[in-house]
């Protein structure tokens, strides 16, 4: 229980503006403070809304993540400040050693790449000099009072358009960074914040690149989302391409149009698969809970074609395509992924 309230104060005092040492204070309407915050926390996450630390809230926050809070002004000038230019420069301060620097070069150039064909943007590398954005990795206390706090934590973050340390993004030396699905994907994390960067805040929309929890998705023809689109459009226009970009939206559960790719049960559940989604409906919960597949089996495809569970050892199969057995095309069966299902 002592465990559980650290990381519940931690949280909402890093996340959602709760001031220290007031964890059990009362405002004078008699409202509890971590009452308030806890229920605006649930919000924004879409969970069931109930002021207390239960077993999901608790699980959403020992996700890793962006260190950008959600809620309040992070950034270091009021309002919400844009650059006034629209071709920034940037600049790779150091690197990480997991990683050569071809391919954190190649990574940082291609999140910007992201940005820049959604929005009149233009980003150039420079090797010398004063940069807009200037890109670094840094471990724990690194002089902005933003300490990292070591592997799977807090995995990088940013700030928002401005003089100074506007603009600038690190990165926790801690983490182990690739250009795989394994661990965190530099390209992903590093497209996010900039965002933070560009002036874009977090996103509740689950398959927004804004939103904060950390997700891997296939990153080879990598699409930006149509929230992320919108957002970034809000603040600088339109792409200067002739034809602009539109992108993925995020399935939404009660839509009548909506089919999903597979469905399954699970221990009295049902399972719900779509692209890199899945649902989760529990004949105790009202709530149908959203989940990006790669959280709970990173090395699982998307798209599912079929789905099935094995009640005797407590498994599901998954399928997707096709493989040949014996190396013969005349006995052609599905691929099965066979996982265990972990809370």
């Amino acid at each position: 229980k002592e465990k559980n309230t650290k990381i519940v104060q931690d949280y909402l005092e890093k996340f959602y503006q709760l001031p220290s040492n007031q964890y059990q204070s009362t405002r004078k309407n008699g409202t509890n403070v971590i009452v308030e915050k806890l229920k605006e926390m649930q919000r924004f996450f879409g969970l069931n809304v109930t002021g207390k630390p239960n077993e999901e809230t608790l699980d959403m926050m020992k996700k890793p993540r962006c260190g950008v809070p959600d809620s309040g002004e992070f950034m270091l000038t009021p309002g919400n400040p844009k650059w006034e230019r629209t071709n920034l420069t940037y600049r790779i301060r150091n690197y990480t050693p997991q990683l050569s620097e071809d391919d954190v070069k190649t990574a940082i150039e291609k999140a910007f790449e992201v940005w820049s064909k959604a929005s009149p943007l233009t980003f150039t590398r420079i090797s010398q000099g004063e940069a807009d954005i200037n890109i670094a990795f840094y471990q724990r206390d690194h002089g902005d009072n933003s300490p990292f706090d070591g592997p799977n934590g807090i995995l990088a973050h940013a700030f928002q358009p401005g003089q100074g340390i506007g603009g600038d993004v690190h990165f926790d030396a801690e983490e182990t960074w690739t250009k795989t699905s394994a661990n965190y994907n530099l390209f992903i994390v590093a497209a996010h914040e900039f965002g933070h960067s560009l002036g874009l805040a977090h996103s509740s929309d689950p398959g927004a690149l804004m939103y904060p929890n950390y997700a891997f998705t296939e990153t080879s023809n990598y699409s930006l989302p149509q929230d992320d689109i919108d957002g970034i459009q809000a603040i600088y226009g339109p792409s200067s391409n002739p034809v602009q970009p539109t992108g993925p939206s995020t399935p939404k559960p009660c839509d009548p149009s909506l089919t999903f790719d597979a469905i399954t049960t699970l221990r009295g559940e049902i399972l719900f698969f779509k692209d890199k989604y899945f649902w989760r409906r529990h004949p105790q919960l009202q709530r149908i809970e959203m989940n990006f597949i790669s959280l709970f089996w990173p090395s699982l495809p998307t798209g599912m074609q079929a789905a099935y569970e094995d009640f005797d050892r407590d498994l599901i199969f998954l399928f997707k395509d096709m493989i040949t057995k014996d190396n013969s095309w005349n006995q052609v069966i599905p691929k099965a992924y066979q996982i265990p299902f972990q809370e």
